[in-house]
């Protein structure tokens, strides 16, 4: 590999962003120009074509469409408000009430419809009004929401917890699933706290805590959305089924259940179909570019040399995963998650995994950190999401923000320098 490679590749991508080509093009179109250069352009055109062809011909792939589904019809099936009523009985009484039922919420509801867009979207419509009405300002309410939102991106079933075990050559899905819990919950629980302080420091109000009576009918209403999860996840921990056949069961189980709660009426059902497909559509080229990118990258070498260069720079497995870390924090306040997942994995797992770090451990470590490039700009997709919802400027929600964006780093340090928390209950389980 020459120098000359990684300059047009990164170049390339750098200009095409800053132009205005989508990042699914932008992409693509960078690794077709890297390519070109060391090959002729036949068989450059016709590889990244092949390549990204077969990256998308896998059984595994077929879970994302069908969670997709599934969290629209969670969202629309009347599964999303229980959710919320369950949470904010249980957690409205508290210093900064409100805040806590957003997250609580966020990370109900980001679990079972695995999508953090559709958490920041339903529940800040939803909680968004509310916490104004009781005095808290749009744009702490926001804050709230953007990093709420992203929990459910570690708490299973989490679609691109599927994207790290295609990208890492096959990692158990069912063992990425069940490291996800604790450090969704500890993210949660950092950003509660963080919340609970501002809260009292700015004087907002504390909502009326509910009666035993209201939490329990709370809890019974919520009951058939909660045994998703056990049915899912359960099913895939016993080896009943694979995750792409607890997707699917997933679908039929909210279907069921929006019909059940007569909130979802048959002549909505092509609409929700329809958006499904839009967002698999957008997520399946992304996931087809970033594997015709990262053949290329592996073909230039470029995997090789930055596990050399690294390498050279310490061989302390503390210093590596701070670098990795930064690299990866930066990576995410600029590229959308599915692609960074699928280019950066092959790059950093190899040196990780010769350093003795579990694959596993890692994919939690690295989906957390993209999880907080989510919530910053100029790419953060949450961020924007949560803003549009709370009608509000990023400019204005930057300061509540701050203090939230550091609880997650908080939380990145400990579960990156404390493997347990990742592997505590893969390893109960067996994996």
């Amino acid at each position: 590999m020459e120098l000359t490679e990684v300059l047009i590749l990164v170049a390339s991508f750098v200009v095409l962003l800053g132009i205005g080509v989508p990042i699914a093009w932008s992409i693509g179109l960078s690794g077709l120009v890297t390519l070109l250069v060391s090959i002729d352009s036949l068989p450059a055109f016709t590889t990244i074509a092949q390549r990204m062809g077969t990256g998308l011909d896998s059984f595994t792939l077929l879970a994302i469409p069908f969670f997709i589904l599934a969290g629209q019809l969670i969202n629309k099936g009347g599964l999303a408000h229980r959710l919320i009523r369950l949470a904010k009985n249980m957690m409205g009484g508290l210093p900064g009430g409100l805040a806590h039922v957003n997250v609580v919420a966020a990370m109900l509801f980001g679990a079972i419809a695995g999508s953090a867009v559709a958490a920041a979207s339903a529940i800040g419509s939803i909680l968004g009004p509310r916490m104004e009405e009781e005095g808290y300002s749009k744009e702490f309410g926001a804050a709230v929401n953007i990093t709420s939102s992203t929990t459910g991106l570690l708490i299973p079933p989490s679609n691109i917890l599927i994207v790290y075990s295609l990208a890492s050559g096959g990692v158990s899905i069912a063992a990425l699933f069940i490291a996800g819990y604790l450090p969704g919950i500890l993210t949660g629980l950092m950003l509660m706290t963080v919340a609970a302080i501002w809260a009292k420091k700015k004087n907002f109000p504390v909502s009326e805590r509910a009666s035993f009576k209201e939490l329990t009918k709370s809890f019974f209403d919520a009951i058939p959305a909660l045994l998703l999860l056990i049915i899912v996840i359960g099913g895939i921990i016993a080896g009943i089924f694979t995750a792409t056949e607890a997707s699917a069961i997933a679908v039929v189980y909210c279907l069921v259940l929006g019909f059940m709660y007569k909130e979802l009426k048959v002549n909505e059902l092509p609409k929700i179909f329809l958006d499904s497909v839009t967002t698999t559509s957008i997520v399946l080229l992304l996931i087809a570019t970033s594997i015709g990118m990262s053949w290329v990258m592996s073909f230039e070498e470029i995997p090789q040399n930055v596990s050399e260069a690294l390498l050279s720079i310490s061989d302390n497995p503390i210093i590596i995963l701070l670098l990795i870390n930064v690299i990866l924090l930066f990576v995410g306040t600029f590229m959308d998650m599915t692609p960074a997942v699928l280019i950066f994995t092959p790059i950093f797992l190899p040196i990780v995994v010769e350093m003795g770090i579990d694959p596993i451990h890692f994919g939690i470590i690295m989906i957390l950190n993209l999880c907080i490039g989510l919530c910053t700009p100029p790419v953060g997709s949450i961020l924007f999401v949560g803003v549009g919802v709370a009608n509000t400027t990023i400019v204005k929600v930057v300061k509540p923000l701050l203090p939230m964006f550091l609880a997650m780093i908080a939380a990145l340090m400990l579960i990156t320098f404390f493997p347990q928390i990742s592997m505590w209950l893969p390893e109960l389980f067996g994996f």
